[in-house]
């Protein structure tokens, strides 16, 4: 298989091969961005598709040994890289929330939240950046950037998997991929009176492995249209609700519904998410939307 084929089955847009570096292009399920990024040296390279993988998938040629000392070489320089840059996100995300101030944020009131405050760092260019933690337990390995017009990345080189920002701590789990997600469960919860704790994933890859972590509680899907948000809610095992509108995630239906319908349909999903259903997992319904066993 050509590299670019391979690339292409991980869901990445390759016109062109740029070899020696990392390589920023789109992706099948976000064409208008580059979410995902290749990095090919001739006889082995790596794509990773920031949406579904929570680490670079490698590909080898099929025309050279890849036990060969020079792909062996390759691949072990690679993986060294990957920690050192892996190191320097880590050490930079911290750096960068040292510099930040609680304020408001443009991304903040475009979901809704005009009056919310956040990590926001003033770039030496003058763009104001929303910063979200990333941590596996208590350690920080990077930060999501969110600028005023939505466009999200993560710092270079970092570590995504296993990833998540946690809001409060005091009650039952709930999970999903977004921060402003996560801003219109909080809502929800509060006005149902009800203790949580939000874990935000940042993709539905990263759902899946911040889920085995985690017993109990629901998840909050987004109804991506190629299905990705619903499958890998569904392979978390725990009970997961989603939009009934193909497009939308729970901020996205909170903002078109109100606060109280939003409200009314999550509240089964969080009553009745203690544990997994007998079966599977399985949606909670809302909005008309089907329950699937």
């Amino acid at each position: 298989m050509r590299f670019e084929d391979f690339a292409r089955l991980h869901g990445l847009r390759v016109d062109s091969l740029i070899p020696g570096r990392w390589v920023a292009v789109p992706t099948d399920d976000h064409p208008r961005k580059r979410n995902g990024r290749y990095r090919w040296l001739g006889d082995v390279g790596w794509v990773q598709n920031w949406a579904t993988m929570q680490e670079p998938a490698m590909w080898r040629s099929e025309e050279r040994d890849y036990q060969s000392p020079q792909v062996r070489r390759a691949v072990a320089d690679a993986g060294r890289e990957r920690l050192e840059l892996a190191k320097k996100a880590a050490s930079k995300a911290g750096w960068i929330l040292h510099q930040c101030k609680t304020d408001i944020h443009p991304y903040l009131e475009k979901k809704g939240f005009p009056d919310e405050s956040g990590n926001v760092w003033t770039t030496e260019e003058g763009q104001r950046l929303l910063v979200v933690p990333m941590r596996a337990g208590s350690r920080l390995i990077g930060a999501q950037l969110i600028d005023c017009e939505g466009n999200k990345k993560f710092l270079y080189g970092q570590q995504t998997k296993g990833a998540s920002f946690t809001m409060d701590a005091k009650g039952a789990p709930i999970l999903c991929e977004g921060y402003a997600t996560a801003l219109s469960i909080r809502a929800v919860m509060k006005a149902m009176k009800v203790r949580y704790t939000i874990h935000v994933c940042f993709s539905a890859g990263n759902m899946k492995d911040v889920a085995r972590g985690i017993s109990g509680g629901i998840v909050v899907a987004d109804n991506d249209p190629n299905g990705v948000g619903e499958k890998a809610a569904r392979e978390t095992g725990k009970p997961y609700w989603l939009s009934d509108a193909v497009g939308e995630d729970f901020n996205d239906f909170h903002r078109r519904v109100g606060l109280f319908k939003a409200m009314s349909s999550l509240k089964r999903a969080v009553f009745a998410g203690g544990s997994p259903a007998a079966s599977g997992a399985e949606t909670l319904p809302q909005s008309g939307a089907p329950v699937l066993a």
